[in-house]
């Protein structure tokens, strides 16, 4: 894997959530943390929650290895592209009819009138799914050509509307301002849609789907093996790639029985915990799987695990620095942030606990991303998917035992102890040989030298912060 496309992912990454942190601090100052802005976030967070299922990793590693090894591509990749746009459309309209029920099974602790005002909303942003879908699968012919800037970058485009939504409304009152969000977040979809469109059609790969429309009826059958190689992978993807995701998605759902703003601190902690995930694990990863994958169908093992090793243990130090920096400064993190406006030094309080809780879970979901890319790669993803489901157990016992006495910040975490489960045995599925051999790395030194360094910066910013 070049550094050169590892680079590239953060790079966009970190421009897509810099705009994020613009987006959240005007969300935080014109809504603030109430019943507005937590039936924004429920009406967002399932096609969210799709949306990173697809984006992080589910779709992309169950394509892409069925994809490198199909004889017809051109065909299995438009198969695939019809199925799943024709049903993601079918479940949108199904939404549609049914929102109340649905909103009732996302926000159960919501009272009548509240899921009746969310429910409109809920409709509305599912629609963003479809769109990220197409968008998803661009990207993944995108990643084949070892192309990562435009996905990367593209992402910004749904922060940069949800920001011109919140400025031009911002004067209005809250029920309009999340209607007027809603309809941005289907803009920032189209947007980044007609942008991959454009690259697709630059890097001539236009042709490739051409091709497969045109024969899609005589050579169905051809690819009848690959579709049904791709299902058989897809939906333990689904489960082994998104962990974090329904965890997220439990604690808004435990959070409505909370008190009022709980769901809007645990959203504003989770943005601060995915930054360092997304900028380094996700970008690691996604830049390091269409190589890991070759390799692998090569039975260059050696060379895999080289790859791998040297990533690990820059990924280690940079997840280790971001986690004693969260921890110490995590108040000061979230206040120099989001404490304006309607957001106040209660809800700072609030979120900085929460926030603490989420990072101890950071170094754990971050090398499990890294590890799981071996599953997939090979082809185990009902293993994958196994090993998942044990640790969304673990953090679904955790959550019911921690939720009483730590409230919110028991929710946070429960998440964690769930991601050390999830490491653990993602690394052991990979190989303890293959494990143990990266960890007698002579760079472990240099990696707690970088993470002991950036707890000493933090202490002394602290200080100075304290001072004034």
């Amino acid at each position: 894997m070049r550094l050169r496309s590892l680079f590239t992912t953060s790079a966009g990454i970190l421009t897509s959530r810099i705009f994020g942190f613009v987006r959240d601090l005007l969300m935080a100052s014109i809504l603030g943390a109430n019943i507005y802005s937590d039936i924004f976030f429920v009406a967002f967070k399932l096609p969210n929650l799709f949306r990173r299922i697809f984006a992080e990793g589910a779709f992309v590693q169950s394509f892409l290895p069925t994809f490198i090894v199909s004889k017809h591509r051109s065909v299995f990749a438009v198969a695939i592209l019809v199925r799943f746009f024709l049903f993601l459309t079918f479940a949108s309209f199904a939404v549609t009819l049914f929102s109340e029920p649905v909103t009732d099974l996302i926000a159960i602790g919501f009272d009548d009138e509240t899921v009746k005002a969310a429910a409109p909303l809920v409709a509305i942003n599912f629609y963003y799914l479809d769109l990220i879908f197409l968008v998803t699968f661009l990207s993944a012919l995108l990643q084949y050509r070892e192309h990562f800037a435009t996905t990367a970058f593209g992402t910004t485009l749904l922060n940069l509307s949800m920001i011109t939504a919140l400025v031009l409304f911002r004067h209005d009152p809250p029920s309009r301002i999340v209607y007027a969000l809603s309809f941005a977040v289907l803009a920032g979809g189209l947007l980044q849609l007609l942008l991959h469109l454009w690259t697709i059609r630059k890097k001539g790969l236009d042709r490739l789907l051409v091709g497969g429309f045109l024969h899609l009826r005589k050579k169905r059958d051809a690819v009848r093996e690959d579709i049904h190689r791709f299902s058989k992978a897809f939906f333990p993807s689904v489960l082994g790639n998104s962990t974090a995701q329904i965890s997220s998605f439990i604690d808004t759902w435990l959070a409505s029985f909370l008190v009022g703003g709980s769901i809007s601190w645990l959203f504003y902690a989770n943005r601060l915990f995915q930054l360092p995930l997304a900028l380094f694990a996700i970008a690691a990863s996604t830049a390091l799987f269409p190589t890991i994958s070759k390799l692998l169908k090569q039975k260059r093992i050696e060379e895999a695990q080289r790859e791998t090793g040297r990533i690990f243990w820059i990924l280690f130090a940079l997840l280790g620095g971001a986690s004693a920096v969260a921890v110490i400064l995590s108040e000061e993190i979230v206040k120099l942030l989001f404490e304006r406006g309607a957001f106040t030094p209660e809800d700072t309080a609030s979120t900085a606990g929460i926030l603490v809780m989420y990072i101890a879970g950071l170094l754990p979901f971050g090398l499990a991303k890294l590890f799981s890319l071996w599953l997939y790669a090979s082809h185990r993803q009902g293993e994958a998917a196994a090993i998942s489901a044990r640790s969304l157990g673990v953090n679904i016992l955790f959550s019911l035992l921690l939720i009483g006495p730590m409230e919110a910040s028991g929710l946070a975490l429960a998440s964690s102890v769930g991601g050390w489960v999830l490491f653990w045995l993602t690394a052991k599925a990979v190989g303890r040989e293959i494990f143990f051999d990266i960890m007698r790395s002579k760079q472990i030194p240099h990696a707690l030298g970088f993470i002991a360094l950036s707890a000493a910066a933090a202490w002394g910013i602290r200080g100075v912060v304290e001072t004034w």
